[in-house]
């Protein structure tokens, strides 16, 4: 099994004007596709995000948010296991979210880099 971080983005200004039922019954509709793949052994973890945040660059700090000058902003994060990126993308795919239109989700393969606390002072080799 490969290792896949699931990217969720949504609209942050429409999140920001939910009502608290509203955005519970999005959560309990995340839930139940949750314990699915929980079910399937492809979960691995994740969590929500909340609204707000700081956006760091180079030149500035942005906070309060949303803060992305774009519509859609990162909402949460999955780790989750895979076949291959077909097989991830299947299963986001299955997201009754997505299939909604309410979210999106990024699939990125993982790197698999070596644990960084164990790189030491060697010259730095990625994989493996």
């Amino acid at each position: 099994m490969e290792k896949f971080l699931f990217i969720i983005r949504e609209d942050l200004v429409r999140l920001g004007t939910l009502s608290e039922d509203e955005r519970y019954d999005a959560i309990k509709e995340m839930d139940l596709w949750v314990k699915t793949l929980v079910a399937k052994g492809n979960y691995v973890g994740g969590d929500a995000l909340r609204i707000k945040g700081s956006y760091v660059s180079k030149d500035r700090v942005v906070s309060d948010g949303p803060f992305i000058e774009a519509k859609e902003g990162i909402s949460g994060f999955m780790f989750m296991q895979a076949r291959d990126l077909s097989d991830a993308v299947s299963l986001a795919q299955t997201c009754t979210l997505v299939k909604r239109g309410d979210m999106a989700i990024e699939v990125r393969p993982m790197m698999d880099v070596k644990d960084i606390r164990e790189l030491g002072d060697e010259p730095r080799r990625a994989g493996g």
